[in-house]
């Protein structure tokens, strides 16, 4: 069995088996030779130390694992052979025959930074070389991002910390997909000492003179035997098909995550800023919020643990689409993670409180009534109409919404229409009409102190009854279903005629007690004892309505069907049949036949 030693590359410690050790010794002796009179000798050897280094890593599974001769292989395949560049053969003569082939390579993309070409942080020419765009129109996008939409300054600062900067001669390498060999560290190290127009020259009459020495020393049997042993099979290319096709997919997913994760933020950031900043900084237009707060929560507070509850998870989701685009993604760490996490904690259960705040504020309903006689006998006609308010609208519409705005003495109030009519007969001498107020509360005094405050009014002159389509109440009492019901008893005679403005403020139809519907508005209608004669409506108003399949009454007349029973009244006259009697009632007397 092989001993293992230690080896220390980059300042990374790697366990290696002896004949392995042995291997890479003479492979990084070889590369040393080569580059013996070369500018720069010392940088190229460090960043080929440091490449190689990020190769065993990536070939590891943890601290213990071994490097053996097929991870060595592995790595002077990917960098190149020692003879490729001049260095001599003798060093490498007790190696097997099979272990001297080059390897195709093959380096993909990876994105970093380029701050040797940045005015900020590096983003757009990075950005440039991984898309293989100029980078002046990667720049012209940021400024689009930022002065048309204002969401570049925020995409800019994420992939700022998150994208790493390409520190190294290996990662600047991989940051325009070329593969990372010897040769191309060599080069990009001399152009940091020489001029464009020498790096070029140099590097040209060295790569002429390594594949003229490289075309002197081809062994074209070895490598007919190399390309054989290394090239796929059928299902090999199948996989790698499907794969192909697997990672396009990936990628697909990772923009749309990107795409997703950030409009959500941008959206988040936004409505914050429009409602925890603009209510901190007392923008007007912010305090409809505050009326339907009834909780009194700080609208600030509550933005700000909607930003937190709902942005963490679509960074995490943006996050998570950069990570499939970008390989070498830095991690934002576990600190972060953590931190992240326990705000996002914490703006859960915050919400779930202010919810529960919320709720409880809805728990009691209460109202409160006031009741006042009107000067209307069974003789008298009685005229209903509703008044609008320039202040809240002009149209005469019943719903449950509000609006806060200044009355006409230059108050701020609440101000609402959730109102309904109902008509009931009374027998008593003069009308009286019931107003009722109710609204909800954390308990029986609060909500009857908001039905309390709300404030709505009413005049009767010359036997018309004018009330306002609205209702108003102080924005300290907050909005939180206050309601309206106005019971008007009439005295049974009378006649009333309800504003076709009344129309959408009575029910739809009598139930219970009531005896006035919308279809009545616009009529005279003479109050009975349980409902309401119209001399002006027509039938269709009047329609009656039996919830019955047995019975069936229209213009024709009325019909009744019960099993062999059938009754029929019509302008014929009356028709009764049964399974032995038939009766037939007209103008010619009465005929009866009987069925033995």
């Amino acid at each position: 069995m092989n001993k293992t030693v230690n080896i220390n590359l980059a300042g990374t410690f790697f366990h290696i088996d002896e004949d392995a050790y042995l291997k890479l010794q003479r492979y990084l002796e070889a590369i040393k030779r080569s580059f013996t009179d070369s500018q720069g000798r010392t940088e190229i050897l460090a960043d080929i130390e440091a490449r190689i280094a990020e190769l065993f890593n990536e070939r590891v599974q943890n601290d213990k694992q071994v490097i053996r001769l097929k991870e060595v292989d592995d790595v002077i395949s990917i960098m190149g052979q020692p003879e490729d560049y001049l260095v001599d053969d003798e060093i490498f003569e007790d190696e097997e025959p099979h272990a001297t082939f080059q390897r195709k390579t093959t380096t993909s993309k990876k994105l970093f930074r380029d701050t040797e070409n940045s005015y900020i942080g590096g983003v757009a020419s990075g950005l440039g070389h991984y898309f293989g765009i100029d980078t002046i129109w990667i720049r012209l996008v940021w400024i689009l991002l930022i002065f048309g939409m204002g969401t570049g300054i925020l995409l800019y600062i994420l992939l700022w910390i998150l994208v790493p900067e390409a520190k190294t001669t290996a990662e600047k390498i991989m940051m325009t997909g070329e593969p990372v060999t010897i040769s191309n560290i060599e080069k990009k190290i001399k152009d940091g000492f020489e001029t464009v127009s020498e790096t070029v020259t140099g590097v040209a009459k060295n790569v002429s003179e390594s594949v003229s020495n490289a075309a002197k020393n081809v062994d074209f049997k070895k490598q007919g035997n190399s390309i054989k042993s290394t090239s796929k099979n059928f299902f090999d290319t199948i996989a790698d098909i499907i794969m192909f096709f697997f990672k396009v997919f990936a990628k697909f997913i990772g923009i749309i995550l990107i795409i997703v994760g950030a409009s959500a933020l941008i959206a988040l950031i936004i409505g914050w800023f429009s409602v925890g900043i603009a209510n901190v900084l007392h923008i007007p237009g912010i305090e409809f919020l505050n009326v339907a707060n009834a909780g009194n929560t700080p609208i600030w507070f509550a933005s700000l643990l909607v930003f937190l509850a709902f942005g963490i998870p679509f960074f995490f989701l943006f996050y998570l689409g950069l990570k499939i685009l970008i390989n070498n993604l830095k991690s934002i760490g576990s600190i972060a993670k953590f931190t992240l996490l326990g705000l996002w904690l914490f703006a859960i259960i915050g919400l779930s409180v202010i919810g529960i705040r919320e709720a409880s504020e809805h728990a009691f309903n209460e109202s409160y009534i006031e009741k006042t006689g009107l000067n209307v006998t069974k003789t008298d006609t009685l005229n209903i109409k509703m008044l609008g308010n320039d202040n809240y609208r002009d149209d005469y519409y019943r719903g449950n919404n509000f609006k806060l705005a200044y009355n006409d003495q230059g108050k701020k109030v609440i101000y609402a229409s959730d109102i309904e009519i109902i008509v009931k007969p009374t027998t008593d001498s003069i009308a009286t009409i019931a107003i009722e107020k109710s609204a909800d509360g954390r308990d029986y005094e609060k909500a009857r102190e908001r039905a309390k405050n709300i404030n709505y009014k009413f005049e009767i002159k010359n036997k018309t009854l004018v009330l306002d389509s609205y209702f108003t109440t102080n924005p300290e009492n907050k909005f939180i279903d206050q309601e309206l019901n106005i019971t008007l008893y009439l005295p049974i005679g009378c006649v009333v005629n309800f504003n076709n403005n009344t129309k959408d403020f009575l029910n739809f139809d009598t139930y219970d007690d009531n005896i006035v519907a919308s279809r009545h508005a616009n009529h005279y209608l003479k109050i009975a004892e349980d409902s309401v004669l119209c001399d002006d409506c027509t039938e269709d108003e009047f329609e009656v309505d039996i919830d019955t399949p047995n019975v069936n009454i229209n213009e024709n007349g009325i019909e009744i069907k019960s099993g062999n029973n059938n009754l029929k009244i019509d302008e014929n006259g009356i028709k009764a049949e049964s399974k032995k009697v038939k009766v037939n009632m007209d103008a010619n007397g009465i005929n009866i036949k009987s069925e033995k």
